[in-house]
């Protein structure tokens, strides 16, 4: 049997657990969707650092970041959203995909759900 891709996201931030509620109940997430925070990072081979900067998908002992991971999650899902998924990954798809996930996370504070410890360092909430 194959293991279960693992989401991991920030499960301090409103907006990060909306959003992964929201890929549950309509996309279908195909993941075991986990907070970083009580996640064994390094058996999953990522940092904390890297957990608290971007939503990461884990697959087949491969950490997919960002867009990336938001690409996989859609792939995985399948039909329809699988191709949604397939064209983030391609150029330039893929740079816009980044530049825009890069705002809507450092903003996120800012978007619907989310609070103002999502805007503070894991370290100081």
């Amino acid at each position: 049997m194959r293991e279960q891709p693992v989401l991991l996201y920030d499960g301090d931030c409103g907006f990060c657990t909306a959003s992964v509620r929201f890929a549950e109940r309509r996309i279908g997430l195909r993941a075991r969707a986990t907070p970083w925070q009580r996640a064994d990072l390094a058996a999953l081979g990522t940092t904390r650092e890297r957990a608290d900067r971007e939503v990461l998908w884990v697959e087949r002992g491969r950490v997919y970041g960002g867009a990336q991971a938001v690409a996989r999650l859609l792939i995985a899902a399948g039909p329809p959203w699988s191709l949604p998924g397939l064209l983030l990954r391609m150029p330039p798809l893929r740079w816009a995909a980044q530049g825009v996930y890069r705002l809507v996370s450092a903003n996120r504070h800012r978007l619907p759900g989310g609070t103002p410890a999502c805007a503070l360092p894991a370290g100081r909430r």
